[in-house]
């Protein structure tokens, strides 16, 4: 498989699978932000940790490091996607979710691409659709962070549904 449709899949798997299954979104960008912030401040540690307990810990540090990394980076987003199956209903809720379905989908494939094997981490990262995304990273990380927070702000409850009660005539 080429680089760019690997990339391509990377990108548009996690995008389809959110709105086949009615995921909201919006909580799973959120969820890989925290993803991304288990990888920086507990990867390491858990690395070194499980590298203790393997009979080859320096010729396998790396490689467990880099799959526990995946595995803290996409352990909310796999958790996320399931407990929010079919929590988008309506047609014009289930369009809005695709603007942070792809946010979610490039911020997941900026996150996970430096993360993979090196063969095939390599192999994206040496690929000029790789180059062009790394160049509008801000703006993909900006954008989407922007668009999530208004997803998030639409879906608010409007103040004094269901207070009518039984004084209501």
């Amino acid at each position: 498989m080429t680089p760019e449709v690997t990339l391509g899949a990377i990108i548009l798997v996690p995008v389809i699978i959110f709105m086949a299954l009615r995921v909201n979104a919006t909580l799973v960008f959120l969820s890989l932000c925290l993803g991304d912030v288990l990888v920086q401040f507990v990867a390491p540690d858990a690395g070194s940790f499980l590298a203790m307990f393997s009979a080859h810990a320096i010729q396998t540090e790396k490689l467990q490091g880099n799959n526990v990394s995946i595995g803290l980076l996409l352990l909310p987003v796999l958790l996320t996607t399931v407990f929010m199956i079919r929590t988008v209903s309506g047609k014009f809720k289930l369009a809005l979710n695709l603007l942070p379905a792809v946010g979610a989908g490039l911020l997941g494939a900026l996150l996970i691409v430096p993360l993979l094997p090196s063969g095939l981490s390599t192999n994206i990262i040496n690929s000029s659709l790789w180059a062009q995304v790394q160049s509008l990273q801000n703006l993909i990380v900006g954008v989407s962070a922007l668009i999530c927070l208004l997803v998030l702000w639409l879906q608010r409850p409007k103040t004094g549904e269901g207070k009518h009660g039984k004084h209501h005539k």
